[in-house]
Parts: structure tokens; C-alpha cells; sequence
């Protein structure tokens, strides 16, 4: 039986900048702010994405990240992508990594804390997201990364925004991408981009305080031998990285 249609962009719904900020100040630890940076600004699927990542994926030198996705690996070199390494990202996963005991292998996952399947995630991020006084939304994890398909949209041509959010064209223009307020106000103003208010600047500051890493810093594993190390900071890890898929398809 052929299933139905489920486009519905009713439910669809841009998540500002200014929004998740609201919603990082809120949660509980540094794990849970990388489960809610990666779903808005790496645009991964929510949960295997997440907790399938290895210190070993995180890739300083070239400047990217490791994703396998359960969901896309019965197609052909669909088993795994690369997401760049957005600032957003790096800062995130810098934070989890100054918790991250001596010794631990490259091998071990980047979150530890949310992996039970009691954990009932889309619940906690529901009283994350009430705590911060953000209006509810529907579909959390899917908004969160239908927006950062639509903000790179903005940013990147078509090929490499599906690469790195690993779907195809068709498909984002059915589940994710929207229309904004602001691409009205950009016609409006005969094709132009519309300058940010201040508190608009002000939001994505707060948003993403640290734009570069200071230097000497990285995600250095103690115990662990480096593959290579970054011209002038001995710490980072990189590692080579075998393919792997170990948990089941997950929903969209």
C-alpha cells in the first residue's frame, strides 16, 4: 500500500536565532546544548544523528563532522555525510569536551548522558523549551532542522545545503523549506537585503558569542595517540574514520 502525503506545512515553523538562544540558556547541561545546537545549526535528524557521533567524527583540520544517518544508509553512499563545522558546532562541542574524562578513546560517543531509551527526549525538550517561554511549537526536532535548511538555502546553492543536511532537492522543497518573514521584506525592498535591526544583531551575538576558537584550544582526547595534529596546536585530535551504522532507522 502506497502511504499518504505527509506534507503539511502548517505544522512548519522557522525557529530564530534569537529563539534557541532563549532555549540554550535553558538547558540542563553542555550535552543537552549540543543535542539542541546540532539540530538547529547542523540541521541533523533527531535522535540517531545525535547520539551516533564519535569523538573520532569530529574533524578540526578540514573543518567538518562525520554524520551517519540510520535513516538514509540503505541508499547508495547514503550511509554517512559531512556537515561543515560551523561555528556554532565547534563552540558546543568544545563545551562537552571540558567534561569528557582522561583517557577516553576516540571511538566513545560525544553524548553520554541521554542514550537510555527511557531517556524520552522530545518530552525534556518540550519543558526546555517551556522554560525558556517559547510559544509552543509542533514537531520540535523536525522545525529545528527545516530551519537551518531554510536559513542555508539563503546562503549556499541547492547542492551543497542537501549534501550537508542529506536529502535531495525534491524533498526539502516538500518537508523543509520555508517561507519567511523576511524573504517578503527582501522582494518588498526590491530584492535587497534587508539590514538587521540592532536587537536582531544583539540576538545573534548572544546566539554565538565565540565566532573562532581561542588559540592553542581543540578537543584534544587524553590517552589518545593523534593521527595528525594542526600546525602550532599539538592537542587536536584527528582520526581516521570507519564507516559505521548501529542503530535503526529513526523517524523523519
Amino acid at each position: 500500500m502506497k502511504a499518504g502525503s505527509q506534507k503539511n506545512h502548517a505544522r512548519m515553523h522557522f525557529v530564530t536565532r534569537e529563539v534557541i538562544g532563549k532555549v540554550l540558556a535553558e538547558c540542563p547541561d553542555a550535552q543537552w546544548e549540543l543535542i539542541v545546537v546540532l539540530s538547529r545549526y547542523g540541521g541533523l535528524r533527531f535522535p540517531s544523528e545525535h547520539l551516533g557521533l564519535r569523538w573520532r567524527d569530529v574533524d578540526e583540520v578540514r573543518d567538518r563532522l562525520l554524520v551517519r544517518s540510520p535513516k538514509t544508509e540503505h541508499h547508495e553512499g547514503g550511509g554517512q555525510r559531512e556537515v561543515p563545522l560551523f561555528p556554532e558546532i565547534r563552540k558546543a562541542l568544545a563545551e562537552v569536551w571540558k567534561e569528557v574524562p582522561a583517557g577516553t578513546l576516540d571511538t566513545a560517543p560525544v553524548i553520554t548522558r541521554y542514550r537510555q531509551t527511557n531517556s524520552n527526549l522530545r518530552t525534556q525538550f518540550q519543558r526546555i523549551t517551556e522554560r525558556a517561554g517559547v510559544t509552543p511549537l509542533p514537531r520540535l526536532f523536525h522545525n529545528l532542522r527545516s530551519s537551518r535548511q531554510t536559513e542555508s538555502a539563503q546562503e549556499h546553492p541547492d547542492y551543497l545545503v542537501t549534501a550537508w543536511l542529506g536529502n535531495s532537492e525534491q524533498v526539502a522543497r516538500d518537508h523543509y523549506l520555508q517561507v519567511r518573514d523576511e524573504d517578503f521584506a527582501r522582494a518588498a525592498a526590491g530584492g535587497e537585503a534587508v539590514e538587521p535591526s540592532a536587537e536582531d544583531r544583539a540576538s545573534a551575538a548572544r546566539a554565538n558569542p565565540v565566532r573562532h576558537p581561542a588559540a592553542g584550544g581543540g578537543m584534544a582526547s587524553p590517552g589518545v595517540t593523534p593521527n595528525k595534529k594542526r600546525p602550532g596546536n599539538p592537542g587536536v585530535l584527528v582520526s581516521a574514520v570507519t564507516p559505521a551504522g548501529f542503530e535503526p532507522a529513526s523517524p523523519p
